[in-house]
């Protein structure tokens, strides 16, 4: 048993992932303890036993966690200092052939490419660039354009330059420290998923009991 002084402060974010069925407390929040001599007693405490070999997803209440805690442990005080709900992952981490990952970044490559350089071109058609830059040469330089001026030239090497900066790195250089617009997008994308997933689970009291069973 533990003493009644012990307090433990808990922080777990919004979504973990784990990678065994057996999901113990260390596997899913972080801990800070007032006794460092009980707190690898406490990181053992098993939260979860998980099914089938699929990838999965749960939601797990911090209330059921503290719960599972006091059930092992009634003396200890748990403080929660992060999320009131946490979606546990489950991934199954069998690695694909190293021939499928060069198949997958070759298609979202050449999508990318061709997707990019459509836009480029309906956008230029839609607007009438080429036939707005023939009408600037013929009025500076007084003839007709063929198509291929310093115009183009130009045009061409600042929307590149405009792409680089506005992505912010390239390749793998960065920039600046500050997150590429692709990285903020993903983020609200995962924050979006997560809320989602935690509100449809409240709604259809889904939200995993916790315990060794």
């Amino acid at each position: 048993m533990a003493s009644e002084n012990i307090t433990l402060y808990i922080k777990g974010d919004r979504n973990v992932e784990v990678t065994e069925q057996d999901v113990f407390l260390k596997d899913i929040v972080s801990m800070e303890c007032s006794d460092k001599k009980f707190l690898p007693k406490l990181q053992t405490v098993k939260i979860l036993k998980l099914h089938g070999n699929r990838e999965q997803r749960y939601v797990v209440s911090v209330l059921e966690i503290i719960a599972c805690i006091h059930a092992a442990y009634p003396e200890v005080e748990v403080q929660n200092l992060g999320e009131a709900d946490i979606i546990v992952t489950y991934e199954n981490q069998k690695t694909p052939p190293y021939l499928w990952h060069i198949l997958k970044v070759a298609v979202v490559a050449a999508i990318i490419f061709f997707g990019s350089a459509f836009s480029i071109m309906a956008f230029n058609n839609d607007v009438g660039g080429t036939k707005l830059f023939g009408q600037i040469y013929e009025l500076v330089m007084g003839k007709q354009s063929d198509g291929f001026t310093v115009l183009e030239v130009t045009y061409s090497i600042g929307l590149t330059f405009g792409i680089l900066v506005f992505f912010n790195h390239f390749g793998k250089k960065r920039f600046t420290v500050d997150p590429t617009p692709m990285e903020v997008q993903m983020r609200l994308y995962e924050n979006d998923i997560q809320t989602a997933l935690v509100e449809n689970a409240s709604r259809r009291k889904e939200e995993l009991e916790v315990g060794d069973r």
